[in-house]
């Protein structure tokens, strides 16, 4: 193929036209007519020998050489992008942008706080629009929609960049007055109590917990169950803030991530343990869209919110040592 008799504005069109998986909605996304968006339509299955959407009782549906296509076409816009546009550097003072960041209850707890002190001092214009893990998508994250996701992930595409911000332990949170604390703190008591159970949060709406599939119930399940133990529930949640709150109230334990006991250090109320137990560790990670990483804007925001997440880890480190495990492999911190 003569790469020279190629109209290049039709990779727009195929990237819009798998975004969107509907004619009317891409050419109303670019600003053009339906009949030039099927006219374009038609001269890329031409050009690549492909149907590329194929209507279905589900709707437009991307065919396999167009799944495979996106991606790169993606890729090759993005760096058309960043070579005819003139790169200036991120005016924080005077800027008014605004960062839209998908954070869990957990990030949002311990990072979130300090990340808008930073931003408040340097940036004092901008403004932040904090989102819940059932707020977004992965796609959401792909098409630049969100900037930045700060969560614990299973499973990340790979085109997205991103960075692991901590390496999370666990610790256990209880009432400064729960009988537990009479006798020594071993598996066995651990077991005999009432426990709070707080959600592993992902993208996605949430949906009900089964308290016997150990599968979804997340870390400390997985790790008991793989002993033949399991633990007594009496409150599910999907906030580490709840789970704290109940916790000092009631005579129940929250296992929970040390940075988020961590907040409670110096509340009377409350007794911070060791699970007596082995928890293997999580990384905090953020991750953010291809399209976004030479965005100057953006890069400034991901130095500061990797410099905050530094300066917990350096004051939080004291406390955490008691809580990192020798029995499991560290987790290298990288950036990709």
């Amino acid at each position: 193929m003569d790469i020279s008799r190629v109209d290049l504005n039709l990779l727009v069109y195929l990237d819009v036209l798998l975004r969107e998986r509907n004619v009317t909605k891409a050419a109303n996304h670019l600003g053009i007519t339906q009949p030039a968006m099927s006219n374009g339509l038609r001269r890329l299955r031409d050009l690549f020998g492909d149907p590329l959407l194929v209507r279905t009782s589900e709707g437009m549906t991307a065919t396999e050489r167009a799944t495979e296509l996106q991606p790169l076409v993606r890729s090759i816009l993005s760096d058309i992008e960043q070579a005819v546009h003139e790169k200036t550097a991120f005016a924080a003072m005077e800027s008014q942008r605004v960062f839209r960041i998908m954070a869990s209850d957990y990030a949002e707890s311990c990072l979130m706080p300090r990340v808008l002190r930073r931003i408040r001092q340097e940036a004092p214009h901008v403004t932040l629009d904090v989102l819940t893990p059932s707020d977004v998508s992965f796609l959401d994250v792909e098409q630049g929609r969100l900037d930045m996701a700060i969560n614990r992930f299973d499973k990340i595409p790979q085109s997205f960049h991103q960075k692991t911000l901590w390496t999370e332990y666990f610790a256990c949170l209880m009432n400064a007055r729960n009988p537990i604390l009479k006798e020594p703190f071993t598996l066995d008591t651990y077991l005999d109590a009432s426990h709070i159970w707080v959600s592993k949060t992902g993208f996605g709406v949430g949906v009900g917990v089964n308290p016997k599939d150990v599968q979804r119930l997340g870390w400390v399940d997985e790790a008991l169950s793989l002993m033949g133990r399991k633990r007594q529930i009496s409150v599910f949640t999907r906030h580490y803030q709840v789970a704290m709150l109940l916790a000092e109230q009631h005579d129940l334990i929250a296992t929970l991530p040390c940075r988020a006991a961590w907040l409670q250090k110096d509340n009377a109320n409350l007794v911070v343990k060791v699970p007596p137990f082995e928890i293997p560790p999580f990384e905090l990670k953020m991750a953010w869209s291809p399209l976004l990483q030479h965005n100057t804007d953006h890069q400034w925001l991901r130095k500061l919110i990797a410099e905050v997440a530094e300066e917990v880890d350096a004051e939080f480190a004291p406390f955490g040592a008691q809580f990192e495990s020798t029995g499991v492999p560290g987790i290298r911190h990288s950036e990709r």
